[in-house]
């Protein structure tokens, strides 16, 4: 059979639900690891993590199922929801790889001053005090605070911060065309007909 036909539409929306259950159990795992080994104390950002990697989850068992079973609502709604995923994605991964060093600057230093747990992580991974300038009379939780001889965070956080930002952009608009895809391929596929299935059948 062609690849333009049922079986080849089939196994292509299989195969790519499948692709995305591995990103989201991959993404749990590492908000997992990194929370497990200390690397990230934040809780706000490890349940971001998991929660984005279980809201990924669902979309793609809910679109395995509806490829398995050609059910025609379940393949609707998943339609829907991973075509406004792409417009969300691919927004985000557009304004990642369209910031600038001044707008980068001000948006680390925006979340700087705003997330406490990790700022301490920063500090104590990095080994610096402070964002802009180090204040001996703040406390700091890296190691060169015993010496009272640290460098700010910002220069170092702003040297990989762009790089940090194009991968991540990168990553994004990868996944959003891959959504597009799914998207396309889930409409041919409702409107195909299952050479094995009851011709009066629609769900």
């Amino acid at each position: 059979m062609v690849c333009g036909g049922f079986a080849c539409s089939k196994n292509c929306l299989c195969a790519l639900n499948l692709l995305y259950t591995l990103v989201s159990l991959l993404l749990i795992g590492i908000a997992a690891w990194g929370i497990g080994f200390g690397l990230i104390s934040s809780f706000r950002v490890v349940g971001v993590a998991i929660a984005v990697g279980i809201f990924l989850f669902f979309i793609a068992l809910v679109g395995l199922i509806g490829a398995v079973k050609h059910h025609q609502v379940l393949l609707f709604f998943y339609m829907i929801i991973l075509l406004l995923v792409f417009i969300v994605q691919f927004s985000v991964s557009c304004a990642c790889l369209a910031l600038n060093k001044e707008q980068q600057s001000q948006l680390l230093e925006v979340g700087w001053n705003n997330t406490n747990s990790a700022r301490t992580d920063i500090e104590r991974n990095l080994n610096c005090c402070g964002f802009r300038f180090f204040d001996p009379n703040e406390t700091c939780s890296s190691d060169c605070f015993r010496s009272h001889q640290c460098q700010p965070c910002a220069p170092i956080i702003e040297e990989y911060s762009g790089m940090v930002l194009r991968f991540v952009g990168g990553i994004g608009l990868f996944f959003s065309f891959t959504e597009i895809l799914g998207v396309w391929l889930t409409y041919r596929y409702r409107n195909q007909k299952d050479p094995r299935a009851n011709p009066s059948a629609f769900l």
